[in-house]
């Protein structure tokens, strides 16, 4: 790629501003409190949908905007930091990283500022499940699951306004490790079976049907009313970007009641805010039940570790009740180190670790396979939940991240998914059919950092294709749009996600 191409995107926000004088339209996009009417009316015209597609977008190949990644593509291309972060600002992004990577042990332990692990826990770091900061994947034949778990609770009272409470004897999620002289909750297995799709060419697509089973329970029988959530970890590029969009360009998409009449309705996950008494919006988390990267990281650190920190200082972790073996485990915790087993700056330099993860580049947007399943994307209606792009606020809490044109290629909105995908299992404000739009860019580098393809909540597609075709719910128009399409055109939109 032109160097001189990668130095014009770094320096985006003014070339944007030369690019697009300011015309008739200054009270569009009037939500966006952090820009002057003249900015607006650029705005607009840089997010507005191309009507072009026989060549790319101006600064299409910059995902990131000036935070992007652009040297090479590699195993490693989910770890870099944003690339317009400061000197200092990397030294904290390196010690950021060290404290993700690290293995926390059991207490105690002589590495005192490293036990507190569990006493149940799914994995002893942040790494272990997020592999090479990518996303997650089901177990293989034979192996033990590590980035993958189950989400538990039971019935609540919607009277009072809670759809859910945790499992009685086993809590919120199902932890499959304990540490040494403490029985695990058990073992978690996932069993496929093989179902066929006939597309409208003939051709034959397998879907594999994951079904889980929890055994050896360690604490004897579960509620039978328990209700569960399978869940892989997802890739963790481009976070901070995705924190840093305006909330109101978020909420203009959204349509609850689809009166456009387009099939596709897309809700806000609306969230209790524990500081204001007030509502924000979540946009982390596969339901979107977490507002910002620091309490989704809060919440790993307490239920997959068991690590305490000062958002969630629960030295036992995820540990019920009824657990006494498990609630006499000893801690963590030590005086001299602070009030929890994670405190301040642990979680402060995780969750700065976590917002600066770059966008690595795009590959090959120029190319004539790329760009026609670019346009199949638009014409399919794919875009309409997976929003290609923002330009990200002003006033956002980072530096690097402000005004900054992204493509994450998602709506940040819940939408019903199908039958096919539904866990039955609300959670915040989802019921148990939505998810919120997984974000798409870096989803074509999938194999190279994680080792192998596996798509959705639960990993269960093995191709973007499978991906494609277990879209249902909202999804399910752009689902069989593509499967009436001829090969060549399939393989174009493939390719296409293929680059993101």
């Amino acid at each position: 790629m032109p160097s001189a191409y990668l130095n014009a995107a770094a320096s985006l926000c003014v070339a944007a501003s030369l690019a697009l004088p300011a015309a008739a339209g200054e009270a569009a996009l009037p939500h966006r409190d952090d820009l002057s009417p003249r900015d607006r009316a650029r705005v607009a015209r840089v997010i507005a949908d191309p009507a072009d597609f026989s060549a790319a977008e101006a600064f299409e190949a910059m995902p990131g905007g000036a935070a992007t990644y652009i040297k090479r593509i590699n195993v490693n291309a989910f770890s870099f930091p944003s690339a317009n972060i400061s000197f200092e600002d990397q030294q904290r992004f390196a010690l950021g990283n060290g404290l993700f990577r690290k293995l926390w042990v059991s207490s105690p332990s002589s590495t005192n500022a490293s036990d507190g692990l569990g006493p149940l826990f799914n994995a002893r770091s942040c790494q272990g499940c997020h592999l090479k900061d990518g996303r997650g994947h089901p177990p293989r034949e034979g192996e033990e699951p590590v980035a993958l778990f189950l989400r538990l609770s039971v019935p609540g009272e919607p009277e009072a306004g809670k759809l859910l409470r945790p499992e009685p004897t086993y809590g919120t999620q199902f932890q499959t490790y304990a540490v040494p002289g403490l029985k695990s909750e058990g073992r978690l297995e996932v069993r496929y079976t093989e179902r066929s799709v006939t597309l409208g060419d003939g051709t034959l697509v397998s879907l594999r049907v994951p079904d889980y089973r929890m055994t050896d329970l360690g604490y004897g029988p579960m509620s039978p009313d328990v209700l569960t959530s399978p869940r892989v970890a997802p890739q963790m590029i481009g976070l901070g970007l995705l924190e840093a969009i305006h909330p109101g360009d978020i909420l203009a998409d959204a349509d609850p009641h689809d009166s456009d009449g387009d099939g596709i309705s897309g809700r806000p996950s609306w969230l209790a805010d524990p500081a204001t008494g007030g509502k924000v919006l979540g946009r982390f988390g596969w339901k979107g039940e977490a507002p910002t990267v620091r309490a989704q990281s809060a919440g790993a650190f307490a239920g997959d570790i068991g690590i305490s920190t000062p958002d969630e200082p629960h030295p036992h972790g995820d540990c019920m009740p009824a657990q006494t073996e498990c609630l006499a485990m000893p801690t963590g915790e030590q005086d001299n180190l602070g009030p929890t087993e994670g405190p301040d700056p642990v979680l402060e330099l995780v969750d700065f670790y976590s917002r600066n993860l770059a966008v690595p580049r795009r590959r090959d947007v120029d190319d004539p396979q790329v760009l026609a399943g670019k346009a199949q994307f638009h014409a399919l209606g794919c875009a309409s939940c997976h929003r290609p792009k923002y330009v990200t606020s002003r006033k956002a809490d980072l530096e690097a991240h402000r005004f900054q044109l992204i493509w994450p290629y998602s709506d940040m909105l819940l939408h019903d998914m199908g039958e096919g995908l539904a866990d039955n299992r609300p959670l915040a404000n989802a019921s148990g059919r939505e998810w919120r739009t997984a974000p798409l860019w870096g989803i074509g580098l999938t194999e190279l950092v994680s080792g192998q393809e596996s798509y959705l909540h639960d990993g269960r597609a093995r191709t973007l294709e499978e991906a494609i075709l277990w879209h249902g719910g909202e999804g399910q128009a752009a689902r069989d749009g593509y499967a009436a399409l001829d090969r060549a055109d399939r393989e174009a939109l493939l390719r296409f996600l293929k680059s993101l």
